[in-house]
């Protein structure tokens, strides 16, 4: 769930899993839309990323890389995925806990994962595997040696139909697996009382017969059948019911903190362009919150329920940065983040004081978790006085 792939920082923070190399290639005719965070007026910003951000520390360091960290309903632990499973190239899920800096492993510790969330009723943790397909440790295998050799490729994830959905007992460790059909099932995030998951699926793609131009879409960029889907989050996952059913990708989706709504990403038919939606519960009301004319994905509504946090490289193909916008984007969204390379995956702590976000601004290629205080009161300023959006571009 890291499309970390595009600003290649790896980590499920560019939730860059979530865009597939078809995409990435086609990425760089897009963005000579760069522009300034306000395009319609030259002038800079009064502001700096520390208007917003204060005491940045960098969480993880141990393994390649790690990210996509989100928190428990206490804000005592934070879960998220990281490279570091000696034997496995591939993300696992690990819980931090905040006070100590202590890090568990949640998931098997073989296969791929991705995409944690905590159930704020019972502290059991939600992710997606693919530890029961019997050839987790060929691939494992093969991708060490492909590391070996010397040889690179640009990051991307590949929506591995053996994914599914699972949930680890927070008392008993025992693992529960709530989906079992063919097709992605990943992304997924609980309601803030823990009844309901909303989650992104291709499954569509394997439900039925595809014509021959559908069938060369899933060979090149299965991400484009991705479409949200929302389940009771009992013991069987039961009655899975869709949501959106709108050509290209939809992804990343994530309840508002009143459980009446869910924002998250959707891509444009030619996975070109990404922006920012909500919608109710139900599907109904779709509406668009962003119109960047980039790469705008990552969402997270803010525990106030005021605005929300998202990434995008609006300035620039490789450089993601975070925004934030009032939720019914009707200000233009405003830059917080000021560091080159990426900065995405933004989730405030539930008392909305601090930010976990992905970053590589350390250094290298690879993303990393970073925690800091978050300056609520200063950003309601100044999303008060950004300047209306301006109409949709055609």
């Amino acid at each position: 769930m890291v499309p970390y792939g595009v600003a290649n920082v790896g980590s499920t923070p560019v939730n860059t899993h979530r865009f597939g190399t078809p995409l990435l290639l086609k990425l760089g005719t897009c963005l000579l839309l760069v522009a300034a965070v306000y395009g319609q007026s030259g002038a800079p910003p009064a502001y700096s990323e520390r208007d917003f951000l204060a005491r940045v520390r960098r969480l993880t360091v141990e393994g390649r890389r790690a990210g996509e960290g989100y928190w428990a309903p206490d804000g005592r632990r934070l879960v998220f995925q990281s490279e570091r499973e000696p034997g496995n190239p591939f993300y696992q899920i690990y819980l931090m806990d905040m006070s100590s800096g202590d890090v568990s492993r949640v998931s098997p510790g073989y296969g791929k994962t991705t995409c944690a969330f905590i159930n704020p009723e019972t502290g059991d943790v939600l992710f997606s595997s693919t530890h029961h397909d019997v050839r987790s440790k060929a691939l494992q295998d093969e991708e060490l040696k492909f590391r070996a050799s010397g040889q690179e490729r640009r990051y991307s994830w590949d929506y591995d139909p053996e994914m599914e959905l699972y949930v680890r007992n927070e008392k008993t460790g025992a693992l529960r697996r709530l989906t079992n059909r063919r097709g992605y099932d990943a992304e997924a995030s609980y309601s803030p009382d823990g009844q309901w998951i909303v989650f992104s699926s291709t499954r569509d793609a394997y439900d039925r017969t595809l014509s021959a131009a559908e069938q060369k879409q899933l060979a090149t960029d299965p991400s484009y059948f991705g479409e949200i889907y929302i389940m009771r989050a009992d013991a069987d996952g039961s009655g899975p019911r869709r949501l959106t059913s709108v050509p290209g990708y939809d992804g990343g989706p994530f309840f508002s903190p009143d459980g009446k709504r869910i924002v998250w990403r959707r891509f444009d038919e030619q996975g070109l362009i990404a922006d920012v939606w909500t919608m109710n519960v139900d599907g109904t009301d779709a509406r668009q919150v962003t119109d960047f004319g980039a790469m705008s994905w990552a969402p997270y509504i803010h525990p106030s329920g005021q605005y929300l946090l998202f990434a995008s490289n609006k300035l620039g193909f490789e450089n993601f940065e975070v925004f934030m916008v009032d939720v019914d984007g009707r200000k233009e969204p405003i830059r917080v983040t000021y560091s080159d390379g990426f900065d995405g995956l933004p989730v405030p702590s539930p008392d909305g004081t601090q930010l976990a976000w992905t970053s590589n601004r350390s250094g290298g290629r690879e993303g990393q978790l970073y925690l800091a205080q978050w300056n609520h009161q200063r950003a309601l300023e100044i999303l008060k006085a950004a300047p209306v959006r301006q109409p949709a571009r055609k």
